[in-house]
């Protein structure tokens, strides 16, 4: 299986990883909607067993509750993933989510991520938001610190600005960045493409697939049947006219995949991956299904000429499709 080396760690990754998101479950503000913890853990197996070797979660997703499933699923395997949690988002006694990047905030949250995750190091831990922005040194002090005491092995950041990682930078040295990137999602290529391929910096992306949208299997019915606490239910890019316009970009993919027996999903993988400076994407997966629907994804890139497809298809639709 090839690998890509994150950033200036030892960690070298497989081309996708895990994400762990809607494992949180449901019942809280960002959730997917309820969620089988056994399905989650069939998913993580059916990712490992085919050789994936990482898994991103965060303390937040849940509440806590998807590191714990993250701890379950991978206790007693011997191909043990590498796993990488987040911190800053922080809930009160009301399940209410705030950002905190406070140093003793930072450092109680790690102790509770590697207890809930059953770990004694955390293979990369990363700042979830840049909020409160003033804190930002403060924070990536503290996650410095961490390092150094050998709580975490690698640092990095998600959702920063290029300008938020520079200021991270004169601190200590980040291994990698998560940002959403997609078909529908690429403001990253503009600036923070650029400036982490200058740095050594390594990129996980995170939502290819668009939270589902370009799986080829979403539809109108589905987005009505989703449950109340499915967040994806706000969001504008599953609400017309975008809707509309996006499921077309799905059967695109859908068709591009068809010529290869690949999925309409591994095809916006594929395309995610396309560019050199992502090093590997998060994947979100619910079941043993869902796993062997995107697992090609390993392996499977686009050509020139489908990507340039693609590209025509977004030139032709892009005022409106923007979300």
């Amino acid at each position: 299986m090839q690998t890509k080396q994150l950033g200036n760690s030892d960690l070298n990754i497989t081309p996708i990883g895990v994400g762990a998101w809607a494992m949180g479950g449901g019942d809280w503000a960002f959730a997917w909607g309820p969620q089988d913890d056994n399905e989650s853990i069939a998913a993580i197996h059916a990712a490992l067993d085919h050789g994936i070797n990482w898994i991103d979660t965060a303390a937040v997703y849940g509440l806590g509750h998807s590191e714990e499933v993250v701890a379950r699923a991978v206790a007693g395997r011997s191909n043990k993933p590498y796993i990488f949690t987040k911190c800053e988002r922080v809930w009160n006694e009301r399940r209410e989510i705030s950002g905190n990047l406070k140093a003793d905030s930072v450092r109680r949250e790690c102790e509770a991520s590697l207890k809930r995750l059953k770990l004694d190091v955390i293979d990369l831990y990363q700042i979830h938001w840049p909020q409160p922005e003033e804190d930002i040194e403060e924070g990536w002090s503290a996650m410095a610190a961490l390092q150094k005491e050998g709580k975490v092995r690698w640092i990095g950041v998600s959702n920063f600005k290029a300008s938020q990682i520079e200021r991270c930078r004169k601190i200590a040295a980040i291994t990698s960045v998560q940002p959403p990137y997609s078909i529908l999602a690429r403001d990253i290529e503009k600036e923070l493409l650029p400036y982490v391929a200058e740095h050594n910096i390594g990129v996980i992306a995170y939502s290819p697939m668009k939270s589902g949208l370009l799986t080829g299997k979403m539809t109108a019915e589905r987005v009505a049947a989703m449950p109340p606490d499915d967040h994806r239910r706000r969001r504008p890019e599953f609400q017309e006219p975008a809707f509309s316009r996006n499921l077309a970009l799905a059967d695109l993919l859908k068709q591009i995949g068809a010529r290869h027996g690949r999925t309409a999903g591994e095809v916006a993988i594929a395309w995610t991956l396309r560019r050199p400076e992502v090093t590997g994407a998060i994947v979100g997966m619910r079941s043993a299904e869902q796993a062997a629907g995107v697992i090609g994804a390993l392996e499977f890139r686009l050509s020139g000429e489908e990507v340039d497809e693609i590209e025509a298809f977004m030139t032709a639709k892009a005022p409106a499709a923007a979300s």
